[in-house]
């Protein structure tokens, strides 16, 4: 039996940390987050183009460490809907407030996973 993206063994991870690579990480995406390929290919490509216009490869690091980052998110099923509802939820907000109270949430999950990530 294979692990589905809505599925956990043990509670864990969904998957193995991927390396920061493009193919590791896109290999990644479509197992825990299928329906972000199109915005990973489109991340990967816009990095490229930047790296070669300003002959450095730095955007190709940041696009690298972006979406390690949301990969992290993704291979943790409560992380993501927690991520994913608060992003929703300070979309619609009709308050500053709330919308802030509801970006700290999701800022604090994106800075917990990048810390996962670089601490490997």
């Amino acid at each position: 039996m294979s692990v589905q993206p809505t599925e956990t063994v043990g509670g864990g991870p969904l998957i193995p940390r991927p390396e920061r690579t493009p193919g590791a990480l896109r290999a990644a995406c479509t197992v825990v987050a299928p329906d972000l390929l199109t915005a990973y290919d489109r991340a990967k490509d816009q990095a490229l183009a930047e790296a070669v216009e300003h002959g450095s490869l730095k955007p190709v690091h940041a696009y690298l460490d972006h979406w390690a980052v949301l990969i992290e998110i993704e291979r943790h099923p409560a992380m993501a809907k927690t991520y994913h509802r608060a992003e929703y939820l300070a979309r619609i907000a009709t308050t500053a407030d709330d919308a802030r109270r509801h970006l700290i949430t999701a800022s604090s999950l994106y800075r917990d996973a990048a810390k996962a990530v670089h601490a490997e």
